[in-house]
């Protein structure tokens, strides 16, 4: 028998394979084609303090191996997430984690002070500017970003995960100064900055000109970035980006990833979690081990 559990922040998670946020919706429409009880935790989609209508379309535009998303965060806001649609997920009995975004840090905060009580853990979206700061972006800058998820640790009274960005410079700068100030755990990467032309309108082929890039194109840079933060932090790290197969599942806890998160895939796939968990025992059986645990930071360097 293989032992799939894992445990992250604080959290004993029955397997290493999360959904990630803004893939799956709120589960409505996915549960129809898959047990959402399955997974070691879900992550919902990020939501802000008042309702969010999202970008103008067109959002999406599929990419050789990627997806670039412009979806704009939208979401139904604080309050009808809270009444409606936690008490859906909560009929799982999946660990659920709560992404989160603000225009400001005072708007992280009363997020992350009002969710406490409703979910098990919050993950901290920073690719969203500062307005306040004149549009810088919480997660570009180190000192920006220490003086957020302090404020953030202090109001939660669950753990912290905060999602980095795809930065190749400097990722493990911010990743120490996210460990330094509170944060129990890190996940990355968010999505690349990307766009795609429509070569005959001369024009971008999405709404609002540029986008997020995901999907199995991403998973190389991915997996650099996790290896980087792997060892400049002691806390846990969730990897993400580009996950289609336990194969790729097994990669990202090789480099010391506690879990991974599944994202584009879901959109390829529906059943893409579930298979992906199906497969993953008979792989650590292949690979000679028998937990997990035995894999996460195995990689040799030498």
């Amino acid at each position: 028998m293989i032992d799939l559990s894992t445990e992250l922040a604080g959290l004993r998670l029955k397997n290493p394979v999360l959904l990630a946020s803004g893939t799956w919706g709120y589960g409505q429409e996915l549960s129809q084609y898959l047990d959402l009880s399955l997974f070691g935790a879900l992550v919902t989609k990020g939501i802000s303090l008042e309702p969010r209508p999202g970008n103008p379309p067109p959002r999406l535009v599929e990419t050789p191996c990627g997806l670039i998303n412009a979806i704009g965060l939208e979401n139904p806001g604080l309050k009808a997430f809270a009444t409606k649609i936690i008490p859906y997920l909560r009929r799982f009995k999946v660990p659920l984690i709560a992404n989160i975004f603000g225009e400001s840090p005072e708007e992280y905060v009363t997020l992350t002070a009002e969710l406490s009580s409703l979910v098990d853990a919050i993950e901290v979206n920073v690719s969203c500017p500062n307005v306040k700061r004149g549009g810088l972006l919480f997660g570009s800058e180190p000192a920006e970003l220490a003086r957020l998820v302090e404020k953030v640790c202090q109001a939660a009274s669950v753990p912290v995960i905060v999602k980095l960005p795809p930065k190749t410079l400097g990722i493990g700068e911010l990743a120490q100064v996210c460990e330094a100030a509170g944060a129990a755990a890190l996940s990355l990467i968010n999505t690349v900055p990307a766009m795609a032309i429509d070569l005959h309108r001369r024009g971008s082929r999405l709404g609002v000109i540029s986008g997020g890039l995901s999907g199995p194109v991403i998973k190389p840079i991915a997996l650099k970035l996790v290896y980087e933060v792997v060892k400049a932090v002691k806390i846990p790290v969730i990897g993400i980006g580009g996950i289609t197969c336990a194969t790729d599942v097994a990669e990202f806890l090789i480099l010391g990833a506690r879990a991974v998160q599944i994202g584009t895939a879901n959109l390829i796939s529906p059943r893409a979690g579930s298979r992906i968990l199906q497969d993953l025992p008979p792989l650590l059986s292949e690979l000679g081990v028998s937990s997990v645990s035995q894999l996460i930071g195995s990689f040799r360097s030498e």
